[in-house]
């Protein structure tokens, strides 16, 4: 049975939907892709709703143009430390495909659409207005509520979380709610880690007639690329509650995030994701830059990664790699009292038990896991997530609002 400040704040929620609507719209069209990265605009925005509301913040920028807004208050009495965190920027935008303004934040038949519609502006969304709500219940509560509202996600910047908690891990708390997004079917306790590998091919190079003058640039990276799709064949390490939670779902993994997501939750992955290489089309390209992304399952570190790179570069001379990005995957254990409140909420709103899972992307969530705090990400379908027509439909903004407000007051209204 829902006590009766929650039914006021579902109650309260409910009053709110048009501002909830228009906050998340106007939210989008402030332009905020990453890179280039400038947040200037859209942390202003997020800035007018904090001082509207008298809500205590400050900015910690680092870099200039990549603002990051953190707010925070006490509670009536001592207690635990909730950390809310939600980005600002998004993924740039290639219009093509786009049947919208991509920042437009139009609604159309129930949608709200736009660049970072569900990744991750509504998840923010939830977390400033459940900032608001709690502070307003302050007298009545235990503890600390922080709230980052950070830049430079996006790339994994140095800018943002990173640098909050590097420099400020007061901001780490207990327990971190994110709201990144999930489906509302799953709640994720864990992520895989990325692994960024750029490559430089070089030969002599010849007229496109001579191919028996030099190797070909082009044609080496396509050998290469080859062979570093067999990096998926290394198996990790199956850990117990960890494996058996994802074992389990299996079936609403591929219906949250397409068919095949099971398979690959728990395996390697590999993705070419940017060549460069060549001048002309007649002539033997005496030079290729590609980058890779690599997608680390939990278990498995990037050393035999690496040892087998080292293995099939060793063999073309022709070829150099760089590291420019690693973070380990990362996970706390799936009945976290956080991940517990999120599921019971889910089920009390909307009939829903969002299965435990890991994320196959990545979110700022892993530094308070590295931190060995418990952090739980609870968000919208990932619907044209990082493509064409991103959207959130206004049921799952909703419903993610409601339970991480419901979902935060539950652990601050318990010492």
């Amino acid at each position: 049975m829902m006590d009766a400040t929650k039914q006021r704040l579902l109650q309260r929620i409910d009053a709110d939907t048009p501002l909830l609507i228009d906050f998340l719209r106007g939210f989008i069209r402030c332009k905020s892709p990453n890179p280039p990265g400038d947040t200037l605009d859209v942390a202003a925005y997020v800035q007018n709703f904090l001082t509207t509301h008298a809500l205590p913040h400050r900015v910690i920028a680092p870099n200039a143009i990549m603002p990051n807004i953190v707010a925070s208050f006490d509670a009536a009495t001592p207690g635990r430390h909730l950390a809310l965190n939600g980005h600002m920027d998004v993924f740039p935008v290639d219009p093509t495909g786009w049947t919208v303004d991509p920042w437009g934040g139009d609604l159309i038949d129930g949608k709200i659409f736009g660049r970072g519609a569900c990744d991750m502006k509504c998840g923010t969304t939830a977390s400033l207005f459940t900032f608001l709500y709690l502070h307003e219940l302050r007298h009545t509560l235990h503890g600390r509520l922080t709230l980052s509202v950070v830049s430079d996600e996006e790339t994994f910047g140095p800018w943002g979380a990173r640098y909050l908690v590097e420099h400020h891990p007061e901001i780490l708390g207990d327990c971190c709610l994110n709201g990144e997004p999930s489906s509302r079917h799953t709640v994720r306790f864990g992520e895989k880690g990325p692994l960024w590998l750029r490559f430089h091919v070089r030969t002599p190079g010849a007229h496109g007639a001579y191919t028996h003058a030099s190797a070909s640039a082009v044609g080496i990276t396509a050998q290469v690329i080859g062979e570093l799709h067999r990096l998926e064949d290394i198996a990790p390490p199956r850990i117990s509650n960890l494996s058996a939670a994802l074992d389990q779902a299996a079936d609403v993994l591929d219906t949250a995030y397409g068919p095949g997501a099971a398979r690959i939750i728990q395996r390697v992955t590999v993705n070419p994701g940017l060549i460069q290489g060549g001048l002309k089309v007649n002539m033997v390209a005496s030079e290729c830059t590609f980058e890779v992304d690599i997608r680390l399952p939990n278990g498995l570190d990037e050393t035999p990664i690496l040892q087998e790179v080292d293995r099939i570069v060793a063999a073309r001379p022709e070829v150099t790699y760089e590291k420019i990005l690693y973070n380990p995957p990362s996970w706390c254990p799936p009945d976290t009292e956080m991940a517990g409140y999120v599921r019971a909420n889910a089920q009390a709103v909307a009939g829903i038990d969002p299965v435990p899972v890991i994320s196959l992307g990545g979110t700022d969530a892993r530094l308070w896991r590295y931190a060995e705090i418990p952090a739980i990400v609870y968000g919208p379908a990932p619907t044209g997530m990082g493509s064409t027509d991103e959207h959130v439909t206004v049921d799952d903004f909703l419903h993610v609002v409601r339970c991480h407000v419901l979902s935060a007051y539950d652990y601050m209204a318990r010492l």
